[in-house]
């Protein structure tokens, strides 16, 4: 089963080191293989390593696409999308 989705990143700061490192944690948390990638480049990083997403350099108004690959790809994919739409709780 797989799942994709498009997000825009929407607190003030961007993905930097804490977001990066919460949305590590939530990616971890699933089975599914997930990857990231912004919009505007054409590599996928891996969701559950903070080293690779911030390495996204991802600010505020910046598009991602989330791809997920599992049993719970679905899930895992909307609870990504709760939590960069949530602005990482920053707000």
């Amino acid at each position: 089963m797989s799942a994709s989705a498009h997000v825009k990143i929407s607190n003030r700061l961007g993905m930097h080191a804490r977001p990066a490192m919460i949305l590590a944690e939530t990616a971890q948390k699933f089975d599914s293989n997930i990857t990231l990638r912004r919009t505007d480049q054409d590599d996928f990083v891996d969701a559950k390593s903070i080293m690779q997403l911030m390495m996204l350099a991802a600010t505020e108004g910046t598009e991602l696409e989330i791809k997920a690959d599992g049993k719970d790809a679905k899930e895992a994919v909307q609870r990504l999308i709760d939590l960069i739409r949530s602005g990482f709780d920053e707000d």
